[in-house]
């Protein structure tokens, strides 16, 4: 039996719902956290939605070819554009600039950024805002970003795990 991908009960039939930019498997409790995603194979009800919304874009314009093509490929949202922060870029950074005999000040200094900020990095208390880490990289000769071919493969949604969000997140209640 098919498992809510949030809340982690089992339920006979799951909705595609789309949660801040992920597409998940929910129930019907957990559905209401997202916005339903149609697919043309998922009911008879939606493909007919789907049928009369492209033959209405097709009357509107004259290439039906293009919107027939979009349906088959996901939608870009502003999270394909970002860069993936490394987990240990704190370390990354303290031995790339250990390894350059430079101390904290310095490389502060040589960055035009407070000493204070590279300590804070290098503790992994923050976060390296795009211009600091693009100043590092070119300084240190370093990359603070992942691959994101080795997300892509993480959560492919083809894997045997039984995680769920409800597994690992902790309500306020």
């Amino acid at each position: 039996m098919p498992q809510c991908e949030m809340c982690g009960s089992d339920q006979a039939s799951l909705k595609t719902v789309k949660v801040e930019g992920a597409e998940l498997q929910l129930c019907d409790d957990c559905a209401q956290f997202g916005t339903e995603v149609r697919t043309e194979s998922t009911s008879s009800a939606s493909t007919k939605y789907s049928t009369s919304s492209s033959s209405g874009k097709a009357s509107r314009s004259s290439g039906s070819s293009s919107s027939s093509s979009s349906k088959k490929r996901r939608r870009r949202d502003m999270f394909d554009d970002m860069d993936e922060i490394a987990t240990d870029y704190d370390s990354r950074i303290r031995q790339a600039r250990e390894s350059r005999g430079m101390s904290q000040e310095e490389l502060a200094k040589s960055l035009n950024e407070k000493a204070s900020l590279i300590r804070k990095l290098e503790r992994g208390d923050i976060m390296p805002p795009d211009s600091v880490r693009k100043k590092l990289e070119r300084k240190l000769d370093i990359s603070l970003v992942e691959g994101a071919s080795d997300d892509d493969s993480e959560w492919s949604g083809g894997g045997s795990t039984k995680t769920t969000l409800g597994d690992v997140v902790k309500r306020k209640d």
